[in-house]
């Protein structure tokens, strides 16, 4: 049966949230910015469905994220964020400074309408400037107490991501750290880490978070930058096929558990401070896994989603699979309220 406008305009509303009407977004389904695997094809794929695609710019150049922006403008005119690894050096960095500046300012230029702090938070001066141009800057943080300090750098909306998630994590599972978020400010909260379809995104909803952050279910989608071996594992393996390293970063990241991940388990006294450890061993890692399909040595980040994960989709039809579940849940909740 299809469903009357007005019918249609009831589901739609269950779904979306202020932040989906402060950005101008159909549906709560955010894309993670994920460097090497968020290119402009995945953004704007998700983008034209009605959820926020994000390019992920770690590891590329400006000039790379110059072309990428233009080319995701030229497929869709749909809103779209860039993420960008903020994350501050162990030790002093210059050069590294320099080149977040610059990919920032490629963003800022660019008058991208989401900027999402990926690692760490964005200074004050990115987040003014960013908001001259009228963008919406975004932080991903892992506990509550961070939530107080992205406030006060300015930032516009937070993503809370649990440790179940793929890529770099904090020491927190997503359900209790959804909620601590929630009550500890009145930020707009995106909820990351564990989820992969509609039951994720109600219980999202449900803990007061105004959307979903998914990486590891749009690796596996056809737009996905990442090598077909890489997508393929993340669909054979269980929830128990991933595990939380320091060896692709220095800091602590969730990854596809293979002989890399256990090189650095079993080594841990040559592990460099951040982003040293990124650049001289997760950079060529995340290459020849990501890139080149080398599922042994490779750095693969991936979350324990991975186990609900079971085949590769369009990026466009997860989005409308996951719409249309969380529909389906709602309804069937609401329906069991009334009857109760």
């Amino acid at each position: 049966m299809v469903a009357t406008a007005e019918q249609s305009g009831s589901k739609m509303s269950a779904l979306r949230t202020p932040l989906c009407e402060k950005l101008g977004i159909d549906y709560p389904i955010f894309q993670a910015g994920m460097g090497y695997v968020a290119r402009y094809e995945l953004a704007a794929a998700v983008s034209a469905a009605g959820g926020l695609g994000c390019i992920g710019s770690g590891y590329m150049t400006p000039d790379v994220l110059v072309e990428e922006i233009a080319k995701l403008r030229a497929i869709t005119d749909r809103p779209f964020g860039v993420n960008i690894l903020f994350g501050r050096p162990s030790q002093q960095d210059n050069k590294h400074d320099a080149h977040i500046e610059r990919m920032a300012q490629v963003a800022i230029d660019a008058e991208v309408p989401v900027i999402v702090s990926g690692l760490g938070s964005p200074s004050r001066e990115i987040v003014d400037k960013a908001h001259a141009k009228g963008i919406f800057v975004m932080s991903v943080i892992g506990a509550a107490r961070h939530a107080a300090k992205a406030a006060e750098g300015g930032v516009d909306g937070l993503i809370a991501s649990g440790q179940e998630g793929g890529g770099h994590v904090g020491k927190i599972g997503t359900a209790v750290l959804i909620p601590s978020i929630v009550d500890a400010t009145d930020l707009p909260l995106v909820a990351a880490g564990g989820f992969a379809d509609g039951r994720g995104l109600v219980m999202a909803l449900a803990m007061g978070a105004q959307g979903i952050w998914m990486g590891t279910r749009f690796i596996t989608t056809d737009e996905s930058y990442a090598h077909a071996n890489y997508k393929q594992k993340i669909v054979d393996i269980d929830i128990t096929g991933t595990t939380v390293s320091r060896g692709h970063s220095g800091k602590t990241c969730r990854l596809i558990e293979n002989d890399f991940t256990h090189y650095w388990d079993t080594n841990p006294e040559e592990i460099l401070p951040f982003p040293r450890q990124l650049k001289a061993v997760g950079e060529p890692a995340s290459i020849a896994g990501r890139e080149n399909g080398d599922m042994a040595n490779g750095s693969c980040p991936a979350g324990q989603t991975s186990g609900l994960i079971h085949q590769v989709k369009p990026a466009g039809q997860l989005v409308q699979d996951i719409v249309a579940e969380a529909h389906g849940i709602i309804g069937n909740l609401t329906t069991m309220a009334a009857q109760g």
